[in-house]
């Protein structure tokens, strides 16, 4: 595929994109910004929320993970079906009931101002890291179609993909967001079914062979329970699923401003039913893709990438299939990262005026004024962070999104988890050491566990390990009563 061709179709979508971000956006005021003015219905939102749970990562890295990991991943899926359950039924009703705009204001009325700033650092932490990696997958990706035939550097690459986010999120930030992942959704949906079609003509496959040759490709093995110290094995995966579902989804500003956003609460558990469960079967399609391409290589002789996040851009762009293959995959890849990266730029805004600076008891212009200008300088620190993890990169990325998010969702994990199933208070300005030592605790525990554990390797599971660290520190932190 040429650097013209990709181009056209980047900016082709970005017109469409921001014709919809524009029409959704134009009257949006501070509420509608922060969260949608809770007019949002819940089966858009439902729809909009299928792809917001889908980054450029998964658009790239899950079809050729299956490489190594088979279809281990769908363990982890059900564990993300069952969180969501959690959320809907234990999370939101709460949020609701609060009538919160940061869900991280629910830490300052239960425990005091230094715990609410505490899990408000660590989301934007944790936010910007997360949307970096992402973004940073997307900026490789042109990096090798565009910007390299071109003989742009890669900081270029940075400033103009952080630009675009920035430019159609500026305006009507949720409001916009719940439409153009809606377009998300369905340029993801349309790009993955048309891939493996193409793919499955070429090979010469039916729809029964195809599904025939994926179920018995070595490939598509889904549960591991024989050996607990591999990183595939299912109670592993279940639990780091649950737990990550409900950390990264259920106490993220980012996914829950789309949750805060429908009519009532009885609407938001609908739609976080409704797209937990749609989730499984997108997931499901990528993955049915990555055997497809591992098969297409072996038949073709065809050298498999090093890296296996390659395997998807390297067939869908490299001529061996018609020329709709590779735009279906930049319209795929760009429609899930730069959405997920708007999200993030819009929760990190929300958060970072709300409870970092705090916008209690100032007026609505002031705070539109803070709002517009910390949404620049939100922008400007992730395309800085961008660039050093290019320098930094050694992992792969989907993996590097969950080790990241193991270790700085923990200690929200842990203060929710005190705050909703005990009733006693603590002592709120030693909230921020634990939440320090905890992660630093997982740590240890990471790089000596094969020694202490007769070669137990710790995977997405440390996420429950920080959280129960934080737990234990806060039950040393309660307040003696007479």
């Amino acid at each position: 595929m040429t650097p013209i061709a990709v181009l056209i179709t980047i900016a082709a979508y970005f017109l469409i994109l921001f014709t919809i971000s524009y029409i959704a956006g134009r009257k949006a005021d501070n509420e509608g910004f922060f969260v949608g003015n809770r007019k949002s219905a819940w089966y858009v939102v439902a729809f909009a929320m299928i792809g917001s749970s889908i980054s450029g990562v998964t658009f790239v890295s899950v079809p050729g993970m299956v490489g190594v990991s088979n279809f281990s991943y769908l363990q982890m899926v059900l564990g993300f079906v069952t969180g969501q359950i959690v959320i809907a039924f234990v999370l939101i009703p709460l949020f609701y009931r609060m009538n919160l705009v940061s869900i991280y204001e629910y830490l300052e009325s239960r425990f005091g101002t230094s715990s609410y700033k505490t899990g408000a650092w660590f989301f934007f932490i944790s936010k910007m890291l997360g949307a970096a990696v992402r973004l940073f997958l997307v900026c490789l990706t042109l990096q090798f179609l565009v910007f390299e035939p071109f003989h742009m550097p890669f900081i270029l690459n940075v400033i103009l993909t952080v630009t675009l986010v920035w430019l159609y999120t500026f305006r009507g930030g949720v409001k916009s967001l719940i439409w153009t992942d809606s377009l998300k959704t369905f340029c993801l949906v349309v790009s993955v079914v048309l891939c493996i079609y193409y793919i499955a003509t070429d090979l010469r496959l039916s729809f029964t062979e195809m599904i025939s040759s994926i179920s018995d490709s070595s490939l598509s093995r889904m549960f591991f329970f024989d050996d607990v110290n591999d990183k595939r094995y299912f109670f592993k995966q279940f639990l780091a699923g649950v737990f990550t579902m409900i950390a990264m989804t259920g106490l993220d500003q980012d996914m829950m401003q789309r949750n805060l956003s429908c009519k009532n609460f009885k609407d938001s558990q609908k739609n976080m039913i409704t797209s937990g469960i749609s989730q499984f079967f997108i997931i499901l399609l990528f993955l049915m893709l990555g055997v497809l391409l591992y098969i297409f290589t072996s038949r073709q002789g065809i050298a498999n990438p090093a890296k296996s996040d390659e395997l998807f851009p390297m067939i869908a762009t490299g001529g061996y299939f018609p020329a709709i293959v590779g735009i279906l995959f930049i319209i795929g890849l760009i429609s899930a990262a730069y959405s997920a990266a708007g999200s993030a730029l819009t929760a990190l805004t929300t958060s970072f005026t709300v409870d970092i600076l705090g916008s209690k008891g100032k007026t609505e212009n002031t705070v539109q004024k803070i709002r517009k200008r910390v949404h620049i300088g939100m922008a400007v620190v992730m395309g800085i962070v961008i660039f050093v993890f290019n320098l930094l990169n050694n992992t792969s990325v989907i993996d590097a999104v969950y080790i990241l998010a193991s270790y700085t969702y923990g200690p929200i994990l842990g203060l929710f988890a005190f705050g909703i199933f005990t009733k006693k208070q603590v002592r709120d300005r030693y909230i921020p050491l634990v939440a320090i030592l905890s992660p630093i605790l997982c740590f240890i525990l990471q790089k000596n566990s094969e020694t202490w554990f007769n070669g137990y390797q710790f995977s997405y599971e440390l996420l429950i390990f920080n959280a129960l660290f934080t737990f234990i520190g806060l039950c040393l932190l309660i307040k003696k009563t007479n």
